[in-house]
């Protein structure tokens, strides 16, 4: 028999059968003879006023604990789109088939022998997927390099990218829009995400428009914009940018009305080789070396000689930003990390794909529901059910990498991409959620601290044309977590 509220769910739902049409009289009579869990009154009004039918909406929450009990349910068995959530999948599997103590080495080795400060041979860099090579951690590796006395390269720049496999990549695939930084590639020997910063400051004395470039890039041509009057408006649109892959055009206008404004380009015409290969020369000219050569692709020979090695901060500190502030490139990066490390084969997307499948499997979860494309969510075809990612949750809350895993997501009303939700509620503080968005999908996936000091499983996955307003959904689901768990 139904509890007192079961039952006052089971009305509010008969009389909004007509609109919720998975609900229907008979469905909700069939609940109300049933001791299966449903959803908390303020959840379906929530839906009711958003206008999402239920159906579109995916919903699992259980008790955290080993055995924990489900305490609400809705839509569980079916597959949704879960955006950034599909990041708990592949973080979760990093710690547990990488462990929290991996780091990233990427190594420089050369094919030719040191006469005082002079290579005479090729200086080869080979790379183990690092997502985190940033300009600093590449200046400091440089310097290393620096330090076993070379000055002057007198061979060319050898790039070693075969741990992961070189299949084609259209940045423009996912929404059209390749220059967004979030569509660059993965990349064994990924240099700083293979991101331009343009930095456009006026000058008011001269009258005309300064453009900074990070990184600096030797032989990268800037022409920058004019200035002009009027409303700011859609000034991106106003640059008439182009870009290749010997320099950026802004053959357009800025208007002085903006002040400095700052603009983040993949820029996708330009080959990875030739990104690091304009950092490298830069980088290595401001160290006061020099190179003969250039800079192409290749692989390690037989017979090289060690010159240095970069580690990268640790897994923990990686999948920190991936989750917290949904880094699909990074994303992309360790699911391609598992591949190579688990299988020992040049990483593809499928082959990481197909290591997290037999991890769950070995851990007794069947996720037949489960797609993965690329790890990040940033798919149309990744998919998952509320009741796989919650049972993948509750396995990784018994894991000893729980502390790890947890942290990583952002803190409800303080950091992350949950930073300006629930404030100054009782949630406030007490539960690490991770959230995806994409068009027409909003995603919550994580952990609650209830008020009775027990941790809970929520998942909460909308996919439907009013998405949009579906936060109001999620907050009251973990709202009535916090107060009734």
């Amino acid at each position: 028999m139904p509890n007192k509220f079961q039952s006052a769910v089971m009305r509010a739902l008969l009389v909004s059968a007509a609109f919720f049409s998975p609900y229907s009289i008979s469905h909700a009579q069939e609940l109300m003879s049933s001791s299966s869990p449903t959803l908390p009154l303020a959840v379906t009004a929530a839906l009711q006023e958003a206008a999402i039918p239920a159906q579109n909406v995916g919903i699992y929450v259980q008790e955290a604990s080993a055995g924990g009990k489900v305490v609400a349910a809705n839509s569980i068995s079916t597959p949704f789109n879960p955006a950034s959530t599909m990041k708990l999948v592949t973080t979760d599997a990093a710690l547990e088939l990488l462990g929290p103590t991996y780091s990233w080495k990427t190594t420089a080795y050369t094919d030719g022998r040191q006469v005082g400060t002079t290579l005479q041979g090729n200086l080869i860099f080979k790379g183990g997927g690092d997502p985190k090579l940033v300009l600093e951690n590449f200046w400091l590796f440089l310097r290393q390099i620096r330090a076993k006395g070379i000055r002057d390269i007198r061979g060319n720049v050898v790039l070693d990218r075969s741990m992961f496999d070189e299949n084609a990549y259209d940045p423009a695939a996912f929404d059209g829009d390749p220059l967004k930084p979030y569509n660059a590639g993965p990349d064994a020997l990924l240099l700083n995400y293979k991101t331009l910063t343009f930095q456009f400051v006026p000058d008011d004395a001269t009258g005309l428009i300064r453009v900074v470039v990070d990184p600096p890039m030797a032989g990268y041509t800037v022409i920058p914009p004019r200035s002009a009057k009027g409303a700011c408006g859609d000034w991106q649109g106003k640059l008439q940018a182009t870009f290749d892959e010997n320099g950026a055009s802004f053959n357009g206008t800025l208007p002085a009305s903006c002040g400095e404004k700052i603009w983040y380009v993949n820029p996708y015409k330009m080959s990875s080789s030739q990104y690091f290969g304009n950092v490298f020369r830069q980088m290595w000219t401001d160290l006061g070396g020099t190179l003969s050569g250039t800079v192409k692709s290749g692989v390690v020979p037989v017979g090289t000689r060690f010159i240095a090695e970069w580690s990268s901060v640790t897994l923990p500190e990686v999948i920190r930003d991936i989750n917290k502030y949904s880094n699909n490139v990074m994303a992309r990066q360790t699911l391609l990390t598992i591949a190579a490390d688990i299988l020992k084969l040049p990483a593809t997307p499928e082959r990481g794909a197909r290591a997290i499948q037999s991890w769950l499997a070995n851990k007794g979860i069947d996720a037949s529901d489960l797609v993965i494309e690329n790890g990040s969510g940033l798919s149309r075809n990744e998919r998952i059910s509320a009741r796989t990612m919650g049972r993948i949750l509750a396995s990784a809350y018994q894991s000893p990498t729980m502390p790890e895993f947890m942290s990583s997501m952002p803190l409800v009303g303080f950091d992350g991409t949950m930073r300006n939700r629930l404030k100054g509620q009782g949630i406030t503080g007490q539960a690490h959620i991770k959230t995806g968005t994409l068009n027409d999908v909003r995603a919550i996936a994580g952990y609650v601290l209830a008020a009775s000091g027990k941790y809970y499983v929520v998942v909460c996955l909308i996919n439907h044309a009013n998405a949009a307003r579906g936060q109001g959904v999620q907050d009251a689901l973990l709202q009535w977590v916090y107060e009734n768990g």
